[in-house]
């Protein structure tokens, strides 16, 4: 387990660390350009150090010997520019630096040179992904790392406290995702939720096991019915004092503790690691927390969508026809394809019961996904050009990036055609957009109803190198403070 904090300067960064680093584009470590830091002798040594890296697209790093305390010196060296489809942040290329010169002992005091005060948040979050909360080493070690942010004349820049609270959930979030179903099933993922909503202005409901079904949320319910521990929608909602009129939105998540596939069952190799499959509730979790705590002034809801699928003599089958809470029925053609059954209840439910007039769901939904923007871009779909271009921007501002797939419903709907129900849950044809169409299973479920809806599928990026990365944390709070 590690742990990530701010310095107030550069005395208390320097205070008991044993490695300092420096991370800056190429263009800061010049020798007349250089910011004073860390005292002549470290800065010198920093762009002398520098000058041996070329940080080429993704950006390099290097570490030497001070022969003082701290012991050990780091540079980060990152490209001066990047693509326009790459954050102007360059977090990813901070997370590879970073990954470079996390060996070693003892506590990790980080320099964030920042073109941008609005770059700190994202930069932060990349070298927390280095070094995740959870651990079930029995060794129990931690390390302690600290950032110290400042401009290019090395000025401090104090972070808020919304950076500060973003990257906590950020990191919360992740660690939901590492937590093995031996220590996370719904029922204690929907406590462990309570707990990190505990104090906040907040109003809490909880529909779970059979009442699911009663209640029209045949989809969740059909879903984890066969686990030890019930299904369940976790509603929380949040007002603020002076609402009226404003928006209302909800952030849909899918949880799926543990997905075995069902009664399609994974084979080996490929059901190791589904511990992440509720990297979606994860992250609207999270977002949501960061927005009420930021006073957000929208209404904001969250919805997740929490189940296990697992087998046994209750789990739903091939050829079963579930009647969903849109009233729309489906035929089961996978039961490999389940977190879509969740999300179409879960939107339904936030456009029908809540009556929010924008719905953003996030899921690791399809393999696929990564196929389709790889493992940095999260996939999304948008019916409305204006939040696609918003969650487009708020991926740039938060580092957790994303790009558009196909919203076509004419074009895609025909690959859900059942003979005796109005779809079936799975793509007749794989090789046709299979994310995009996905994404167009769950917006079938808000047939008839007047509203704007993002779906993010995340899939690659929430998961990467069997860690958790608390992906979409950042962004949809981003976005939802944007609207």
């Amino acid at each position: 387990m590690s742990s990530i904090g701010f310095a107030s300067s550069t005395k208390t960064l320097l205070k008991g660390a044993k490695t300092i680093a420096v991370i800056g584009a190429t263009s800061v470590f010049h020798k007349r350009r250089f910011p004073k830091l860390l005292g002549k002798k470290l800065d010198a040594l920093a762009v002398e150090l520098a000058t041996t890296i070329d940080a080429g697209d993704l950006g390099a790093s290097a570490t030497t010997l001070t022969g003082g305390d701290p012991g050990i010196l780091g540079v980060g060296v990152l490209p001066d520019t990047v693509s326009r489809h790459n954050a102007a942040s360059r977090a990813e290329c901070v997370r590879r630096v970073i990954g470079g010169l996390k060996s070693g002992k003892g506590k990790l005091a980080v320099v964030l040179v920042v073109d941008d005060p609005a770059h700190i948040l994202p930069q932060a979050i990349a070298v927390g992904r280095c070094f995740p909360q959870y651990s079930g080493k029995s060794s129990g070690k931690q390390r302690r790392v600290q950032l110290f942010a400042v401009d290019r004349k090395g000025q401090p820049i104090k972070p808020d406290a919304g950076v500060v609270g973003t990257v906590a959930a950020v990191r919360d979030s992740a660690e939901l995702v590492d937590t093995p179903p031996s220590e996370l099933d719904p029922e204690t993922f929907a406590a462990r939720a309570r707990a990190l909503l505990d104090g906040l202005d907040v109003q809490i409901e909880e529909i779970v096991g059979d009442e699911l079904a009663t209640r029209g949320l045949g989809g969740i319910h059909a879903v984890g019915r066969a686990a030890v521990s019930a299904p369940r929608m976790l509603i929380a909602s949040h007002a603020p004092a002076e609402f009226e009129g404003q928006r209302h939105i909800a952030l849909v998540g899918k949880g799926v503790t543990y997905d075995t596939g069902g009664l399609h069952l994974k084979p080996r190799g490929g059901m190791e690691g589904m511990k992440c499959d509720m990297g979606g509730a994860a992250a609207v979790l999270g977002a949501f927390r960061v927005l009420v705590q930021g006073r957000c002034p929208h209404r904001v809801s969250l919805v997740l969508c929490v189940a296990e699928n697992a087998i046994g003599p209750t789990a739903f089958k091939p050829d079963d026809i579930l009647t969903m809470h849109s009233g729309k029925t489906v035929e089961i053609n996978n039961t490999d394809a389940e977190g879509r059954l969740l999300l179409a209840d879960g939107v339904s439910w936030a456009a029908r019961e809540l009556q929010a007039d924008t719905v953003i769901n996030a899921a690791t939904l399809t393999g696929a996904q990564m196929i389709s923007t790889g493992v940095v871009h999260a996939g999304i779909v948008c019916n409305d050009a204006e939040l696609e271009q918003a969650m487009v921007a708020a991926g740039h501002l938060s580092g957790d990036l994303v790009h558009p797939m196909l919203f076509a419903p004419e074009l895609f709907k025909q690959e859900f055609s059942s003979q005796i129900a109005d779809m079936c849950n799975s793509v007749r044809n794989r090789a046709n957009a299979q994310s995009a169409c996905a994404a167009q299973f769950v917006y079938n479920h808000l047939d008839g109803v007047e509203l704007r809806w993002g779906h993010v599928d995340l899939a690659g990026p929430a998961f990467r190198k069997d860690r958790g990365t608390g992906f979409g944390v950042a962004l949809l709070a981003a976005l939802v403070s944007s609207l």
